[in-house]
């Protein structure tokens, strides 16, 4: 379970380098936000995620795909799903906000759920600080008394974590409430080049190690989110006034700017990180679309008029470890191509040719076998898969996808249809089958 922590605090560095002095005075409350003469309403807490374009790392980290999901959608994902950021409880407008000055960012954020701020070439540039950005923000919405600053690059973020910090502001009075992650990490001095000094411990004593169970560790701002009340951000801090920390478990303490790895934090997303409100079930059935999936698309026409066509053999060897796995691989197309040129491919999968409507076979077939959608997973390429995309437990599309499909799934994958796609894809069924199976054993 996640535990909450709680320490009050007289001083703290804010992103500007100045520290507070105790707690600021408060101010007075209209009948909006508290008190006031008319009907007290809960203050509106609002999320915000800052993603800038520029990066001097990575281009346009923040829709980089991670795991096949946009960096930055794993963290909507969460805020959407808390259901904490909204003015009045009964309210049906979601408060998720993004901060962007890039317009394929704010494409991305939209698909997702979010709202778009877009932010001033001021508060754009390279020096500018989040506090700088935020504090935009509030002057384009005076109806927002908490912001709810969360880190796009924190993908490890589940609902839960949101919930509780929400509770600690508005139900127990803290004026502002960080992430923090326990760390069992020994410090030691640095030593300055050119001088000659030893350098000595800072946490511990050498004579005495402790081992790690015996030592609490310490605590680290991980950077996943800082939540503060509106008069705190308008003097200049994020932290202060009645301060609290919240501790998040290690493995949900996943910074991609010190994650550099991206191939390892796909792993560590793909374990730990949040999927959606409904539970993954184990997938029994996939389906593939054969034009720009199983193939690049391409067809060859020979010399005697007979159509060609080409696969790679990580898709076959994709297929064959699927259906050692128990899992049934199905192909589909809209288009009336040859049964007897599939047929010379030897994947010995079931398939359909010539479908008008593809969601009409696919939902015979999970029929057929007993299936509720959660356990059919599906890989598309083209407009006339969207339905069948969006109606999956698990879909997919190669990178060289129709944006209206890449809009409709849940994985990308990061190589070409007809170019290990389908074996990507594969792989990620896996994964997210080992967490099914691993929730199960809990």
């Amino acid at each position: 379970m996640d535990s909450v922590e709680k320490g009050a605090a007289t001083s703290v560095s804010n992103p500007r380098g100045r520290p507070s002095r105790g707690r600021p005075p408060k101010l007075q409350r209209n009948s909006r936000g508290g008190q006031g003469r008319g009907v007290e309403k809960p203050p509106h807490l609002a999320a915000l995620i800052l993603a800038r374009g520029g990066s001097k790392g990575i281009p346009l980290k923040n829709i980089k795909h991670l795991a096949g999901v946009p960096l930055i959608g794993w963290v909507l994902r969460a805020a959407l799903d808390s259901g904490v950021f909204q003015r009045l409880l009964l309210e049906r407008a979601r408060y998720v906000w993004v901060s962007t000055d890039h317009d394929e960012i704010e494409n991305v954020a939209k698909q997702f759920g979010a709202q778009v701020h877009r932010r001033s070439s001021e508060t754009s540039k390279d020096s500018s600080t989040s506090l700088d950005a935020i504090i935009e923000f509030l002057n384009f919405h005076n109806e927002v008394d908490i912001v709810g600053n969360i880190q796009a690059t924190s993908p490890c973020l589940h609902p839960t974590d949101l919930q509780k910090v929400a509770e600690m502001i508005r139900e127990e009075g803290y004026d502002s409430v960080f992430s923090v992650v326990r760390r069992h990490q020994f410090r030691w001095s640095e030593i300055q080049k050119g001088v000659r000094e030893v350098t000595e411990p800072l946490n511990l004593n050498p004579a005495k190690r402790p081992r790690r169970q015996d030592w609490d560790g310490e605590l680290y701002e991980n950077g996943s989110f800082y939540f503060a009340k509106r008069h705190l951000i308008e003097m200049g801090y994020l932290q202060g006034g009645k301060m609290a920390y919240y501790e998040m478990r290690a493995e949900h303490s996943v910074d991609i700017d010190v994650d550099i790895d991206w191939p390892i934090a796909e792993q560590r997303v793909l374990r730990y990180g949040y999927f959606g409100k409904e539970k993954l079930k184990e997938i029994k059935l996939l389906v593939c679309n054969i034009d720009g999936c199983l193939t690049n698309g391409h067809i060859y026409v020979s010399g005697d008029q007979k159509e060609i066509i080409s696969y790679d053999i990580k898709d076959a060897i994709g297929i064959s470890l699927l259906k050692k796995s128990g899992i049934e691989v199905r192909l589909i197309s809209e288009r009336a191509c040859s049964k007897q040129t599939l047929s010379s491919l030897k994947l010995d999968c079931k398939m359909e040719v010539n479908v008008p409507d593809k969601l009409a076979v696919v939902d015979e077939w999970r029929k057929e076998m007993g299936l509720c959608w959660k356990e059919v997973a599906y890989l598309g390429n083209e407009v006339s898969d969207e339905e069948c995309l969006k109606k999956a437990g698990l879909s997919g599309v190669p990178a060289d996808a129709c944006s209206t499909a890449q809009k409709a799934v849940g994985y990308i994958c990061k190589s070409n249809g007809g170019r290990g796609a389908l074996r990507e894809f594969a792989e990620h069924i896996f994964l997210l089958m080992e967490k099914v199976i691993n929730s199960c054993q809990k």
